[in-house]
């Protein structure tokens, strides 16, 4: 499950043949935050319904501001944003996952993040990595997410393990042990084919030390790390650890529930799902950071808040970010929404300190990944998931796999 719907790059083109050129528009004076006026907000999925109660909280603490929070379907995000671009008609902040972000920062609708109000070292690194393109902040960090373990306990113990896994191997021996001593029908919910399944792979490639596309901008899927990280993902579905065919809009949660799948790896999004759909397994399950290879480094994700480059109410939309990504903002964000915060002072007092699942994912996050900003990053993993397809089944070793890839890759990073 991906909180930020995917990007095309033909956006790109799209825009283009209207007109915007990657400089940007040119924007028109810009109005005091202490003025009266208008701000316009675009925000995704849940969080565009819940913000608008936090709009009215903030309108009454600055009368002089009114802000209009339009919810969006992540569904249409990209192509209304990409409209709105080629229109001249963007918000004047929006909300944009880390996958936007290479795209809009070229289409030059984005205004860089002012460095002398928000300070990179109050957020998760990886959350402000996704705002950045070539070195340049356009989004600052309002929530971020990540994948940890979930795991069944009363099953684990069933087969006579008593703790989380915590290496590959151990996580391997646990599945093992879940189908011959527990009896359950899979020991390991991974993705075998399909979109996104890189999702469930950047836990493998990034804790043996691998990258798709590296710092220099190169591509490096073919790497030994890449391959050992394919390998062992296949070795679920040679094993028959792992099912071979997933139909889509799988539910794991269900299964998770009635015990034909005792892990999964998953989004601190299943911990409502599982408390509120699966009520029958409380105290029977547990969170664990990704089992290691050369460390435990998981996937980033989230969203950024951007301010158009021809806002004329730049400083007003700065303001309003600064009191939603500020220590106060994120706890009563978290509190409303259940959204990770991306500023790390908010995880030192109350419920987020006093969690102990909640603390697996901050320790997670201090270490997570997020994917490069690139305009084409879709098409990049879309060659990653039809590598990661043609071993789980049986079609291509490892190698061979990520040969291909890394030849495709190649021809869209230049």
């Amino acid at each position: 499950m991906s909180r930020t719907a995917r990007t095309v790059s033909a956006g790109i083109a799209v825009a283009l043949a209207f007109g915007i050129t990657a400089c940007g528009g040119s924007g028109g004076e810009d109005v005091a935050a202490d003025k009266k006026q208008t701000l316009t907000v675009w925000a995704m999925g849940a969080e565009g319904e819940k913000l608008a109660d936090v709009a009215k909280v903030y309108e009454k603490a600055n009368p002089n501001i009114t802000v209009k929070v339009t919810p969006v379907g992540w569904d249409v995000a990209h192509q209304k944003l990409v409209s709105a671009a080629a229109a001249g008609t963007m918000p004047d902040v929006a909300q944009m996952g880390g996958s936007y972000m290479g795209e809009f920062s070229e289409l030059g609708v984005l205004e860089p993040v002012d460095a002398r109000v928000f300070d990179k070292g109050d957020f998760f690194p990886a959350g402000w990595n996704q705002g950045e393109v070539d070195g340049t902040a356009y989004g600052v960090p309002w929530y971020v997410d990540t994948r940890v373990l979930y795991y069944r306990t009363d099953l684990a113990e069933k087969a006579g393990i008593a703790k989380a896994p915590a290496n590959w191997q151990e996580m391997q021996d646990l599945a093992t042990a879940y189908q011959k001593k527990a009896g359950t029908k899979w020991g390991l919910s991974i993705q075998p084919s399909g979109l996104d399944t890189v999702q469930n792979f950047y836990s493998f490639l990034y804790s043996a030390g691998g990258e798709i596309v590296n710092d220099k901008g190169e591509a490096v899927i073919d790497s030994p790390e890449a391959v050992k990280a394919l390998k062992e993902y296949g070795s679920y579905f040679d094993k028959g650890l792992s099912n071979k065919s997933v139909q889509p809009g799988y539910d794991v949660v269900k299964d998770f529930g009635n015990g034909r799948v005792p892990m999964f790896f998953g989004g601190p999004w299943h911990v409502t799902l599982l408390n509120e759909g699966q009520p029958q397994i409380k105290g029977k399950w547990a969170v664990a950071n990704v089992p290691a290879d050369k460390a435990s480094v998981s996937m980033a994700g989230g969203s950024s808040l951007v301010i158009s480059k021809d806002s004329e109410h730049k400083a007003a939309a700065t303001e309003f970010i600064k009191y939603l990504t500020d220590t106060k903002g994120q706890a009563d964000w978290y509190e409303r929404s259940k959204d990770l915060p991306a500023n790390t002072a908010a995880w030192t007092s109350g419920t987020l300190a006093d969690d102990a699942g909640l603390q697996v994912f901050k320790k997670q996050m201090d270490t997570a990944k997020s994917t490069p900003s690139l305009p084409k990053w879709t098409e990049i993993t879309d060659k990653v998931d039809q590598a990661i397809a043609k071993v789980t089944q049986g079609k291509a070793s490892a190698e061979d796999a990520l040969d291909t890839a890394q030849s495709e890759i190649e021809g869209l990073v230049k």
